[in-house]
């Protein structure tokens, strides 16, 4: 063993977690040159501090203050409106001068929805079938154009995708955007532990690595110096929104003037719940902090509590899309302030002692993930700004039911005849329709069009 190697073994010894070697001697080269290769990516200071955190004494059980949450709310009258048009300004004004970033989370798998690929592949048009990758790639590029600045993309991806995704962009051309302003970033991992604190090993040679949260976003983007390159383009507001979601406004100019007039570090989207039991996180202050509670945790009495005016008092739904100061970002991600993690124990097939792979039938192991949300807590400044789910949130997370490509589907279906019948078209109801985002962005793009004769390329049950 070379001196560097036998110093990384020294220091995992040290840290009480030597027993990763002991199938080492017996490997082959390419199976030493892995284990090697992930051990260096441990941060065992990190380990040590999970180990300490929710692995030794007994857990502690904080009941949070809760209490509902400021949120704008959608503009009904004159006053609302022409707070609106101040922040549609205000965003406008910072995609065109090239201030504005976009990122994708995009490192699951559609395995739920019965396709053996990424998420962002699957095929979810009403009319032309393009992947959830085409329809957000072309939102971007449609917002390059129309205000003459190129959006730079950023999508972070998983280990297991991330080769197959760079591919699939490459092989559609970057859906019509410059390579150059793609990026595709790496989501961080984390070791499994066991109950007594020892890395897990799935393999002689390899240990048991999971995904480290969609909180791993600012770690991924600081660390890989998109960071850094984003702010010597100019760029200083980033445009959050996870890949499932295909009514996604992306880079809203409302709401990111929102968010930069009211200098937020931290700003959300949020939608009225459908009812008490929908399984959504909420917007709420936590312990006088800004925060989104987990549904699970969401005590019955606040979950069913309403106003007077019979609204739910805890009914603000997040939908997953974000802005974010970039000097917030970079602070989160440098390490400068910390995200909590979260546990899940869960059953992880692991080596024993004999090098056999055990299969367990009860929960042995300890995964740890961050979530981006936890960052509320953490900004000096935030707003919440609620939209209509019709316009803005139609995810596709199951098979069937509720949240699959059939709803989302229809939901866009039914908002674009909308756009068509204001622009002069009408369709039955349950029609399948689709306006391409090159060819406008919204109602009022597609009117304008139409009315000038320029109609470019138009979906509409398949003509």
């Amino acid at each position: 063993m070379s001196a560097k190697n036998a110093a990384l073994r020294a220091r995992f010894c040290e840290a009480e977690q030597g027993h990763v070697f002991r199938f080492f001697d017996d490997l082959g080269a390419e199976q030493r040159a892995t284990l090697l290769a992930q051990l260096r990516s441990v941060d065992l200071a990190l380990v040590k501090r999970l180990i300490e955190a929710h692995l030794v004494g007994e857990p502690t059980h904080h009941v949070p203050r809760l209490e509902p949450a400021n949120v704008i709310g959608i503009a009904t009258d004159s006053g609302a409106r022409a707070g609106e048009a101040a922040s549609r300004t205000a965003g406008e004004a910072a995609l065109q001068a090239g201030r504005v970033g976009v990122i994708i989370v995009a490192g699951g798998q559609a395995s739920r929805l019965g396709y053996d690929a990424p998420k962002g592949f699957f095929p979810i048009g009403p009319v032309s079938a393009k992947s959830l990758f085409q329809v957000h790639a072309e939102k971007v590029l449609a917002l390059g154009r129309r205000y003459a600045k190129a959006i730079p993309l950023l999508l972070l991806v998983s280990p297991d995708n991330h080769a197959v995704t760079r591919s699939f962009f490459e092989q559609h051309r970057y859906f019509g955007l410059n390579p150059k302003d793609v990026t595709f970033l790496e989501q961080g991992m984390l070791p499994a532990l066991d109950r007594d604190g020892r890395l897990l090993l799935a393999e002689r040679g390899r240990i048991f690595l999971s995904p480290d949260g969609h909180g791993g976003v600012f770690r991924a983007l600081t660390a890989s110096g998109a960071v850094d390159q984003l702010k010597r383009r100019g760029i200083d507001t980033l445009f959050y929104f996870q890949v499932d979601n295909p009514l996604v406004k992306v880079a809203d100019p409302v709401f990111l003037g929102h968010h930069l007039l009211r200098d937020a570090e931290f700003s959300l989207k949020v939608v009225a719940k459908r009812d008490a039991a929908e399984k959504v996180g909420v917007f709420a202050t936590i312990d006088g902090r800004p925060g989104i509670v987990e549904y699970s945790d969401l005590p019955e009495p606040q979950r069913a509590a309403r106003d007077a005016a019979g609204n739910l008092q805890f009914g603000a739904g997040s939908i997953a899309i974000h802005a974010f100061s970039l000097a917030f970002f970079e602070r989160l991600g440098r390490g400068t302030l910390e995200l909590p993690y979260h546990v899940a124990r869960k059953k992880v097939p692991y080596v024993d002692d004999s090098g056999d792979v055990v299969t367990p039938a009860e929960p042995n192991g300890v995964k740890f993930e961050s979530f981006v949300f936890d960052g509320l807590a953490l900004a000096q400044r935030t707003i919440a700004m609620e939209v209509l789910r019709s316009e803005e949130f139609a995810p596709v997370k199951n098979r069937s039911g509720e949240d699959s490509p059939d709803t989302a589907r229809a939901a866009w279906s039914s908002l674009h005849r909308g756009w068509l019948a204001s622009a002069g078209i009408s369709l039955p109801v349950g029609t399948p329709a689709e306006v391409g985002p090159l060819l406008a962005l919204d109602a009022e793009e597609l009117a304008a069009r139409m009315a000038s004769g320029t109609v470019g390329r138009l979906y509409v049950d398949g003509s």
